[in-house]
């Protein structure tokens, strides 16, 4: 039994594709609408499962195309994020036999094909799957430098196959020991969800983020990038909770936060917490915004927002948080800049052992900071009453 699935996200189709498989179906998929027609009228499928909303041929395009084929009485299944009325009437309208809304459990999945198109003759014994498909695709950015004996490898991994939706980027910053070959061993069999960037030399955090951000921002079945720490101090249930305001909210960004609440589990080092406490304030009082946290290492951004955020190298290398804060409020007002940027508080934020970042490290952050108040300083434009933004 032969079932064509479509959507313009690969990672929404990749844990659908392995699961029928797993049950005995033969199973084609196609991130392209057009391809996905084509696809049709080749491989003459029992079923056709496929996304609404994709670039220039949509679902319902292809709903329409079938309807009107010489096997039009193929049964059609919509997986589809959009829930508005008149979408859901119109599929139906035009001849679907069923409309799936995400996210939704590969199990529910299974058994409305199976409700819709029997069996195959030859069933495979699988157990139940705990994978949701999701609405939204999400890449994440790790930097890795020296993380042989801290990468959690296995946390990522479970994450990963039991979440879709996920890509994860580790970028390798020119480690000296075995990180690379941690990073392909944990990559291997998982290349459409894991990639490895790889710096040869050592350029530091912040050009480690960058790099991976723009280059995961060339995927175009990503709708959000992110970056967090490859220690886990933020882990990806919690980053996962960023994801999510994001998805149902106006923000540009959304940044995780290591505020002490009632239910929170944060802890940090007593002599960090005061040296935190003074920096913030110094922070603060640059960006003219009140963030309680811009330094911590998990934050989610809409792809339209990459570019303004990471197109230009960075003048610091571990404060480039603030640098990013500073471009956007350049870029958008600063009154604007402050609807579009949010601070969440994050649920458990552990310091580990091992931080790159000494305490005499942090000494220098102040004199980092004067730099980008410097940088990033309004200067008057002789020509004109306008104040214009020096960034060079």
């Amino acid at each position: 039994m032969k079932i064509l699935a479509i959507d313009d996200q690969q990672l929404v189709l990749l844990p659908l594709q392995k699961r029928l498989s797993e049950l005995g179906y033969e199973v084609r998929i196609e991130v392209d609408g057009q391809k996905g027609i084509t696809a049709y009228d080749t491989f003459n499928p029992d079923l056709v499962i496929v996304d609404v909303n994709m670039p220039f041929v949509s679902g319902l395009d292809i709903v329409k195309h079938i309807r009107q084929s010489y096997r039009a009485e193929t049964p059609i299944m919509v997986l589809s994020g959009n829930t508005t009325d008149d979408t859901i009437t119109e599929g139906f309208d035009l001849g679907i036999n069923d409309y799936m809304k995400k996210p939704l459990s590969l199990n529910e999945i299974s058994a409305r094909v199976k409700r819709l198109i029997g069996a195959p003759e030859v069933q495979s014994m699988v157990s139940a799957s705990h994978v949701v498909i999701q609405e939204r695709c999400v890449g994440v950015v790790i930097p890795c430098y020296n993380e042989e004996e801290r990468l959690l490898s296995e946390e990522f991994i479970s994450y990963i196959d039991k979440h879709s939706g996920y890509h994860l980027c580790f970028v390798n910053d020119g480690s000296k020991d075995k990180t690379l070959e941690v990073l392909y061993n944990l990559q291997k069999g998982r290349e459409d969800f894991i990639t490895v960037y790889d710096c040869e030399k050592n350029g530091g955090k912040a050009e480690a983020v960058r790099l991976g951000m723009l280059h995961m921002a060339k995927k175009a079945d990503l709708d959000y990038i992110g970056f967090l720490d490859a220690d886990l101090s933020t882990d990806l249930a919690d980053f996962d909770d960023l994801v999510k305001t994001i998805e149902t909210s106006d923000f540009k960004i959304v940044s995780g936060s290591r505020i002490s609440r009632m239910g929170a589990n944060i802890t940090k080092e007593s002599a960090r917490k005061i040296i935190s406490l003074s920096i913030n304030f110094i922070i603060r009082t640059i960006l003219k915004m009140d963030f309680k946290d811009t330094q911590c290492g998990a934050k989610i951004f809409r792809k339209d927002v990459i570019n303004i955020a990471f197109g230009k190298k960075f003048v610091t290398q571990w404060i480039f948080d603030v640098e990013i804060f500073k471009r956007m409020s350049q870029h958008f007002g600063l009154k604007q800049a402050k609807t579009i940027l949010c601070e969440q508080p994050l649920k458990r934020w552990i310091h580990a052992d091992g931080s790159k970042l000494s305490m005499k490290d942090s000494a220098k952050i102040i004199f980092q900071l004067g730099e980008i108040a410097w940088v990033y300083r309004k200067v008057k434009n002789p020509s004109s009453k306008e104040t214009v933004l020096q960034t060079t």
